[in-house]
């Protein structure tokens, strides 16, 4: 399964004043890594404009993970076709956009088209049970403090 993102189309989406702000991409970023770990599955962001320094590291350019920015004389909508359009095996293959002409064109190629509305609640929930898997695995491992005196007790005892 792999998901590709028309990025500043899904920002614009679940906030538009969200695009003027330069930490948007960082932010949806920090939240797209944790979903393809947790989902374990490929995620490939493209977004429009001049490339952010700092989304361009080594660390946004792994195997299941990949920050796109087009070169200057294209568009996301050019680069998104073109990675549909060079994918082999497209039946679990979303693209994420409210754009009509993208999610056509992916519709048309056997790809399946994800409105930025059903992602983004696709995005909260599984979020949503990361940090619920998280807080349970917390709560096993830390002792209480009558736990903690207990073990003390019994370790001063044995010396």
């Amino acid at each position: 399964m792999a998901y590709l993102i028309d990025g500043n189309n899904f920002i614009g989406h679940i906030s538009a004043p969200a695009l003027r702000d330069p930490q948007s991409k960082h932010h949806l970023i920090s939240r797209l890594r944790k979903f393809q770990k947790q989902k374990r599955t490929r995620v490939l962001v493209v977004f429009d404009g001049p490339p952010d320094p700092d989304l361009l590291s080594e660390q946004f350019r792994e195997k299941n993970f990949s920050v796109i920015f087009p070169l200057p004389e294209q568009n996301a909508d050019k680069i998104i076709k073109k990675i549909i359009s060079r994918e082999t095996d497209l039946r679990r293959f979303f693209v994420v956009s409210s754009d009509r002409e993208i999610k056509n064109f992916a519709k048309s190629k056997g790809a399946k088209p994800l409105s930025c509305k059903d992602f983004d609640r696709k995005l909260k929930s599984t979020l949503k049970e990361h940090r619920e898997y998280l807080e349970e695995e917390k709560r096993q491992d830390t002792p209480s403090s009558l736990e903690v005196k207990q073990w003390l007790k019994i370790f001063k005892d044995k010396k």
